[in-house]
């Protein structure tokens, strides 16, 4: 999958590929550091670059998710696919329910598959947490999500390719 990403995305700078990967729900920066890293970017910049293109899409998914899905929920494979995608989410919601945006934050700082920026703004507009907690917390858990996925890949090459998978 990110491979095709990086393939769609040739011609673009190395910094924009990483920014635009981090963004992205299905890599986020699990997906974008070691990204950064293997097209040559200092472990600094691949940090910063792709913590700031996971931030990116939080202030608008926090305003727009709850408003967008009302809408499109009207619609029978909109309903189906919000099901889905909620019901995921409080499937590991537990942390975030007992302890609101310190869990939050938790949620998102663990660099696995549906735990990222994105999951945790689906989680915070779930759990009803509002903006001013919710948006420090997930920013924070992205930073924290950034230095693990990066001392993971300093440490080894293999490890660091398994969150490309």
């Amino acid at each position: 999958m990110i491979s095709a990403i990086t393939n769609a995305l040739q011609g673009i700078s190395k910094e924009w590929v990483t920014i635009i990967i981090a963004a992205l729900p299905v890599a986020e920066l699990r997906g974008a550091i070691p990204v950064g890293l293997m097209m040559g970017l200092s472990p600094a910049k691949s940090f910063f670059l792709s913590v700031l293109g996971n931030s990116i899409p939080i202030i608008p998914v926090l305003f727009l998710l709850e408003p967008v899905s009302n809408r499109l929920r009207r619609f029978k494979l909109w309903r189906a696919f919000f099901d889905w995608l909620f019901k995921m989410t409080m499937k590991k919601g537990d942390i975030i329910q007992k302890y609101e945006a310190l869990g939050l934050m938790i949620f998102v700082a663990v660099p696995l598959p549906m735990t990222g920026a994105w999951s945790g703004c689906i989680a915070a507009s779930l759990f009803k947490i509002k903006f001013r907690y919710a948006f420090p917390a997930i920013l924070l858990g992205v930073a924290i999500a950034g230095l693990i996925v990066l001392a993971v890949c300093m440490i080894s090459k293999d490890a660091c390719y398994a969150f490309l998978k």
